[in-house]
């Protein structure tokens, strides 16, 4: 976001008072810094459910006060085994993230700050499914951010110490964080004691509060009497919330004129002015605001879980004094009434720590955040790419951009550098790391932070023939899998002053769609207002079964490809050719066969074929798969998202000798037919129940299917864009698409349109047929005749 946001989400919840006083302190920091910006509060444990708050809270101070084992142990098994935290963290998102979805969308915020896990947990929940699409960080007031605290699809999260960040790295290795000093309201600020305690009427001298949360549970009678034994302690001052229990307690057991048992205090810095040590025995909410009031903070006994954590993290972080026993505590509290030294120590510590970073600024600085994601499976359409690429045939899609223009290579080649400097980031498709492990199912792990360097080459060469060579090598070599799988090159031939930036990518990251999509916004000049246009969803569900039973039935009986002399063994070389075709020609010409432009384009590639094959028998089919775009309809994604959406046909083009026109009416209704019978809904389906299997019997089933015993080319016609675009102020003037093989297959064809020109890309093995720019000439002349017999 350039502007500040509009409505703010804050997602906390009342169990105790810690998770809202760091929401609190958030929210004084978003009206402070973004003025008439609104901001909507929702209880995580409310939304979940009328009775969850109750149970939670009777749960929680069970565990805490009557079986601490159990809570330890549950705790423990946390960090112990990675697979129990994700299996409880996976449960408790889903069954949040469904409770909170209704009050998200009701308030449709800007920005969403989460100071409570379980409420991480379920908007962890809404970003893996799509379902959140702004900013979302998580402020952590524990300073042990244990596994159930932080989510690998938080944008953010601000711990409490260097020590905490590397706690929130061991307890989720793909989650981002930064220290920030004590998430508090700023009357949480150090004060001069003196003043304080004459305001407050309280005597001067050595001053201990005792403050353990709104519920006042754990030993706070045993810190009391700890602290009521050291006789240079002038005042105890003990906060027992809302245990009115525990203060009733306090009067009749502790008759000692120092102590004063109080109930719900309004003025907590007050209080902590006063003091000359704060005494808790969480690590929380109290102990934070103790460090931003520049007090010595002290834990005393902590509490099962949680409790312990932070109290062991403070004190190797050297922010609090850790005493297990009633008799440490009135150590520590007799070496700081007695010596001056040993508490400025604290306090300084306590103040370098409030200054080590600026909570306003980290906060303001939400807004913008880039999108960050953690290691998920890949879809099964993408995972399929994975598994269909071999050492001779690998999965990649690419594209060539002819660029208008006579600038030198580096030049361009620096402009685009600052592009992929500035958008890489915002860009889902540009930042995805494959993770491949024996055995498992690929994932993708996010990539923050993009360099240039590692993405992008540049070339300048003298003539076409060395032009030709150097993006052959190009589009040969595999793309890098060690980081984002995708690549650019510039190549300008200094004899014309011609430039073209040849892009290539991993067919798991996308589509030709989501490719063009992509390098559009990393490129190009200009708002990119999506060209693909929803549909509505007509068909009944009954029709849309129906639908995917007759498409199974229809890709069944399909059975295997009939021979062509293009199919066999697949070799490491590859040749690549090219095509343009004027679209206004290309769509007057199909107006006049009376055929969509799809369907003249794919005539054209059958035209080409037989001539290509010199098949001689005019009943020859020559079976392709032909990808459709998945991504109109009601759920449709859209053009803009990561990854593959396309359906496939299985079509039989006509080979054999006849005319033209013939031709082209039999390629249109040898795409009808599988389209009525539904062959793209069960294609996809198909692809989709795959994903189910083990990763090894997927792997398996992908290389069976995806080769040329079902087809023997992939033809695809992909959406394009009539209205032209601008690269660096240099018009965008053609766009050629790159496909890859199939294993044992020896040619794909694929086509665009770009603004006033129609590309063709081709593909061959030229073990395995003929070179691609002499298929790619046998196009030219196949419209060049469609286009005459036209007009004719």
């Amino acid at each position: 976001m350039t502007d500040q946001p509009r409505k703010v989400l804050l997602v906390s919840a009342t169990i105790g008072e810690g998770h809202n006083a760091t929401a609190r302190a958030v929210e004084e920091v978003a009206h402070r810094h973004w003025p008439g910006v609104e901001v909507e509060w929702v209880d995580a444990l409310r939304a979940m459910g009328g009775w969850v708050p109750r149970t939670f809270n009777r749960i929680y101070v069970l565990n805490v006060e009557t079986t601490p084992w159990l809570y330890d142990f549950f705790y423990d098994a946390l960090w112990r085994y990675r697979w129990f935290a994700d299996a409880c963290r996976r449960f408790v998102g889903a069954w949040s993230g469904r409770c909170l979805l209704p009050a998200v969308r009701a308030v449709s915020p800007d920005l969403v700050v989460s100071t409570y896990p379980l409420g991480t947990a379920g908007l962890d929940w809404m970003r893996r499914h799509g379902l959140l699409d702004v900013p979302l960080a998580a402020v952590v007031s524990d300073f042990s951010p244990h596994p159930f605290w932080v989510y690998a699809e938080a944008d953010q999260h601000l711990v409490m110490s260097e020590t905490s960040a590397r706690a929130l790295r061991s307890a989720e290795p793909d989650a981002v964080g930064s220290a920030c000093s004590p998430p508090v309201v700023t009357a949480f600020r150090p004060r001069e004691r003196g003043a304080a305690r004459a305001a407050a009427g309280l005597p001067d001298g050595f001053t201990a509060l005792i403050s353990c949360g709104s519920l006042g549970f754990g030993s706070v009678e045993r810190a009391a009497r700890a602290a009521l034994r050291v006789r240079e302690v002038r005042a105890v001052l003990v906060v027992c919330g809302r245990n009115a229990a525990l203060r009733e307690q306090l009067r009749t057991r502790l008759p000692d004129p120092r102590l004063a048992a109080l109930g719900w205090v309004e003025d907590m810095p007050g209080l902590m002015a006063c003091s000359d040590v704060v005494i808790s025995n969480a690590g929380g909410a109290t102990a934070l605001e103790a460090l931003a009031c520049g007090r010595a903070a002290v834990t005393f006994e902590p509490i099962a879980g949680h409790g312990r954590a932070n109290a062991e993290l403070m004190a190797e972080a050297e922010l609090a004094d850790l005493c297990p026993r009633e008799q440490d505590l009135t150590a520590l509290l007799q070496q700081l009434a007695t010596d001056p030294d040993a508490l400025a120590e604290r306090e300084q510590r306590a103040h370098k720590h409030r200054q080590r970073a600026d909570f306003d600024e980290q906060v303001a600085a939400m807004p913008a955040l880039p999108r960050h994601s953690g290691r998920r499976p890949l879809r099964p359409q993408d995972a399929f790419f994975v598994h269909a690429g071999t050492p001779h045939v690998p999965q990649q899609t690419g594209a060539v951009l002819h660029l208008g223009g006579d600038v030198p290579a580096h030049e361009r080649a620096e402009h685009i550098a600052a592009r992929i400097t500035e958008h890489a980031a915002g860009l889902g498709l540009l930042t995805r790391r494959l993770v491949l492990r024996p055995g498992r199912r690929p994932q993708w792990a996010h990539v923050p932070r993009i360099d240039p360097a590692e993405h992008l080459r540049c070339r300048e060469v003298d003539d076409p023939e060395r032009a030709a060579a150097v993006l052959a090598d190009f589009f040969t070599e595999p793309v890098r899998t060690d980081r984002p799988p995708w690549e650019l090159l510039v190549l300008r031939e200094s004899a014309d002053g011609r430039t073209r930036l040849l892009a290539k990518m991993h067919h798991a990251l996308g589509d030709g769609v989501a490719v063009t999509s992509a390098l559009l916004r990393l490129l190009c000049d200009g708002p990119h207002p999506p060209e693909l246009r929803p549909a509505a969803e007509t068909r009944s569900a009954r029709e849309r079964v129906r639908g995917l039973v007759s498409g199974l039935l229809s890709l069944a009986a399909a059975g295997p490809a009939p021979p062509v002399p293009t199919s066999g063994r697949s070799s490491a070389a590859r040749s690549f050719g090219f095509a343009e075709l004027p679209a206004d020609r290309v769509r007057s010409a199909a107006r006049a066969h009376g055929v969509s432009s799809s369907v003249l384009l794919v005539g054209c590639v059958a035209e080409a074929l037989h001539r290509m094959t010199g098949s001689a028998t005019p009943d020859d089919l020559f079976r392709v798969m032909v990808p459709r775009t998945a991504r109109t309809g009601r759920n449709g994604p859209g053009p803009d998202a990561p990854g593959n959406y396309t359906a496939s046909m299985s079509v039989d083009l006509p080979v054999g000798p006849m005319r033209v026109a013939d031709r082209l009416a039999a390629v249109d209704s040898a795409l009808d037919a599988p389209e009525r019978a539904g062959q793209p809904v069960a294609s996809a389906a198909v692809l989709s129940l795959l994903g189910r299997l083990p990763a090894p019997l997927h792997a398996a089933v992908v290389r069976r299917i995806y080769h040329r015993r079902f087809f023997s080319a992939v033809v695809s016609v992909l959406p394009g864009r009539r209205r032209g675009a601008d690269i660096d102020g240099h018009h965008l003037e053609a766009v050629s698409p790159v496909l890859s093989l199939a294993d044992g297959t020896g040619v794909a064809v694929g086509a665009v349109n770009w603004g006033s020109r129609v590309g063709f890309g081709v593909t061959t093995d030229p073990e395995l047929a003929p070179r691609a720019d002499s298929l790619a000439g046998a196009l030219r002349e196949a419209f060049a005749e469609l286009d005459e017999d036209g007009r004719g």
